[in-house]
């Protein structure tokens, strides 16, 4: 029987292929034949993924808030996929650039669009309940969302704003880290004590995140993007990429998170406490926090009024009109 040239193409490069790392072709077929075929099921784990929402309380919106979040984790990782190899690229490349950046905003936008199924897709008077069976987990916990910031911007970009001004690179990584903008967010509303919730969090995390900032020290996104080729810095396409970016990161998805603590934990004049004790109010408002990733692509005027027309439209009821 002869055999097709095409075929026998395919077999002479696998034989070359398992020689040159000292394997044996012959065993590798054997394998092939013996291998199950592959389903759409078992190649994603469905049956796991369907497996992992496990609800604490009897009240139905409970699954929803739990896969969204779930969703909304593996968002970040596609985010953190898409950082780390621009971290890692060597090229200063322009497509690779705005190929990764133009990826990291349409996950951002996803996430961003998606958000109304936490803002409307939920009875209020079911989530007031089950919230208290959560305590104290809170989003404020997700440790994937810490690590996209530290791979976008030196750490002394993330100190709170009103102690930025006190630190510069030249500050450890330890010492930038304690100031960090997130722990104000975590503080308890009546003694300024850091809360359970943050608490748990840095016993779990504060190890890998320290070591994940050394390693980025110097070679985030934004380094990246300063140690470029003059040309490729100065595109209009890549620079307008960024400040998607960061308006992104930093503006639309935190004011999303604030139409959704509105609209379940605004009570009347009062705001009801988050499950964590997180001060939401003082927290997620991007013009509290001024988080910017690459302050060098903006104008003082700009930097000054960082997520102000944000905020006001989502303050002000004139301007909803």
């Amino acid at each position: 029987m002869k055999r097709d040239k095409r075929i026998e193409s395919q077999i002479n490069k696998l034989e070359e292929k398992y020689r040159d790392s000292g394997q044996d072709l012959s065993s590798y077929l054997d394998g092939l034949l013996y291998q199950r075929y592959l389903t759409y099921w078992d190649y994603i784990h469905l049956d796991t993924l369907l497996s992992l929402q496990v609800p604490r309380t009897y009240f139905p919106d409970e699954e929803i808030f739990i896969m969204y979040h779930q969703i909304t984790e593996l968002y970040f990782k596609l985010i953190l996929h898409e950082q780390k190899q621009l971290v890692d690229d060597k090229s200063q490349a322009l497509e690779v650039f705005l190929e990764k950046t133009d990826r990291i905003n349409n996950y951002f936008k996803a996430l961003t669009s998606s958000f109304s199924i936490m803002i409307n897709g939920m009875q209020r008077e079911q989530f007031l309940r089950y919230r208290m069976a959560l305590l104290p987990a809170s989003g404020f916990q997700s440790v994937q969302y810490r690590m996209i910031e530290i791979y976008a911007t030196p750490l002394e970009n993330l100190v709170h704003h009103t102690e930025r001004g006190h630190f510069s690179e030249q500050n450890t990584i330890e010492e930038l880290y304690g100031h960090i903008y997130w722990k104000k967010g975590a503080t308890d509303l009546k003694t300024g004590e850091k809360t359970l919730t943050l608490k748990q969090f840095e016993y779990r995390y504060t190890p890998r995140l320290i070591r994940i900032a050394k390693q980025v020290k110097g070679n985030t996104i934004y380094h990246k993007y300063l140690q470029l080729p003059k040309k490729v810095r100065e595109n209009p396409e890549l620079i307008e990429a960024l400040k998607r970016l960061d308006i992104n990161a930093n503006v639309n998805w935190p004011l999303m998170h604030m139409g959704s603590a509105y609209r379940y934990l605004k009570k009347e004049n009062a705001a009801i406490e988050a499950t964590g004790g997180t001060n939401w109010k003082e927290f997620l408002p991007p013009s509290f926090q001024r988080i910017i990733f690459f302050p060098t692509l903006y104008s003082e005027e700009e930097l000054a009024n960082w997520g102000k027309q944000w905020v006001d439209h989502m303050f002000n009821p004139d301007n909803k009109k």
